[in-house]
């Protein structure tokens, strides 16, 4: 009953079989315990280093898990769910298992919301929680956002312009990869990825802001707009090595602020930020962000 088929591709079919699945847990858990990311690698075709594992019962897809081992030094990541129709039967560690196996038992597994049945299997599995993270919100209102926020200031040379998709493409991924150095899961972001995105329906260069000094791209701000819940998001929001401690990030932070209020009317902005980078959540407190829910990310030891 709880075999779990491991394959490298997905079938078209499967593909919209495993999103239903999906969002059918998304509405009962309050959240997608398979990420953006994991979403598109699972519907983009092969992906090198991206597994799929599912489970069935009866024929019915009950259960699917993603392993991502693309990080040449962290263990590989993990994701599953199982159907809110079919909890508490086994599938969720039958899923939990295939994943330890594949990984070659280096495993790091996020738990989206921090679920306590999650939490529980992630112990059932033998991991242990090493990551926090964080989706903050606040409100907005166009009058008291665009007074409390404030002017964003610039530094000198610097000059804000929207993406232009094709044209930006190649230096945007550049500045990204320098921005996220340290942060592999955004930094390796590659064109295939960088398209998926693009293709998606709520992509809109407009809402999507690069800073510039004399042609090189040296931060951005990224929105997204969630229309059905109301949300807009600062999605991501970097600044180069070089142009760090500058006072830019808060620039964009206000200016991408700015737009989802004033310009698409959205009551709500949130982010995502690690528990640990003090720094970041101090900013983001101090512009009237507070914690709504956290992630956690559990692994094996050594």
């Amino acid at each position: 009953m709880n075999d779990v088929v491991v394959v490298d591709q997905v079938p078209d079919d499967v593909v919209q079989e495993t999103l239903a699945l999906i969002e059918s847990a998304a509405r009962v858990d309050g959240q997608s315990a398979v990420s953006e990311q994991g979403r598109l690698q699972l519907r983009g075709g092969r992906r090198e280093g991206v597994t799929h594992c599912f489970v069935r019962s009866g024929g019915e897809l009950v259960g699917y898990g993603q392993l991502e081992d693309t990080d040449p030094v962290e263990a590989p990541a993990g994701e599953l769910v199982v159907h809110p129709a079919h909890r508490g039967k086994g599938y969720g560690r039958a899923l939990g298992q295939a994943l330890l196996d594949t990984s070659g038992r280096r495993l790091r597994v996020w738990a989206h919301g921090g679920h306590a049945a999650a939490r529980h299997l992630a112990q059932v599995l033998g991991m242990t929680l090493f990551r926090e993270l964080r989706q903050m919100r606040m409100r907005l209102a166009e009058g008291h956002t665009t007074t409390a926020l404030g002017e964003p200031v610039l530094p000198e040379g610097v000059t804000v312009r929207t993406f232009v998709p094709g044209k930006d493409d190649a230096a945007w991924l550049a500045a990204n990869a320098a921005a996220f150095a340290h942060h592999p899961e955004q930094g390796s972001l590659v064109q295939r990825d960088l398209d998926a995105r693009k293709a998606e329906e709520w992509f809109d260069p407009a809402g999507f802001f690069l800073a510039v000094r004399r042609d090189e791209i040296v931060g951005f701000h990224w929105t997204k707009v969630h229309a059905r819940e109301g949300l807009g998001e600062v999605y991501v929001l970097g600044v180069t090595p070089e142009a760090q401690g500058s006072g830019l990030g808060k620039a964009l932070t206000t200016i991408g602020l700015r737009y989802l209020a004033v310009e698409r009317g959205v009551p709500t902005a949130m982010l995502y930020v690690d528990a640990d980078n003090g720094a970041a959540v101090g900013v983001y407190e101090r512009l009237g962000f507070r914690t709504y829910e956290v992630d956690l990310m559990y692994r094996t030891e050594g």
